[in-house]
């Protein structure tokens, strides 16, 4: 179970650095809106990551965290905020991945 909240988390993090990304975007109360997105969900984060660590390794469950908020920031960025795509860009991000699952399968808990 906390693997699946954990997973949530890392879901929230990419909320929040889209956020951010909207808020770079976005002007007046607009951007307030996305601002108010943005501390929403990196509160709803960090306590799903502060719930999943209390029985997951904190190495493995951060690493998980970033890795999950890494990757889909990535394609966030890519989809939605015309960030350049490459063949280098994609291979990086299924290294990624393939660490993010490695730990997973790793892990004892």
């Amino acid at each position: 179970m906390n693997w699946i909240i954990l997973i949530v988390a890392g879901l929230f993090e990419v909320a929040f650095a889209s956020c951010l990304g909207k808020v770079k975007e976005t002007s007046g109360t607009t951007m307030y809106f996305w601002f108010a997105g943005f501390l929403i969900s990196l509160t709803i984060s960090m306590l799903l990551l502060i719930k999943a660590t209390q029985t997951l390794p904190i190495g493995t469950a951060y690493a998980v965290w970033t890795g999950i908020g890494a990757v889909g920031t990535v394609l966030m960025g890519i989809f939605f905020f015309k960030d350049p795509v490459s063949f280098w860009r994609i291979f990086f991000i299924v290294t990624l991945i393939g660490s993010v699952v490695g730990l997973k399968a790793v892990s004892s808990h």
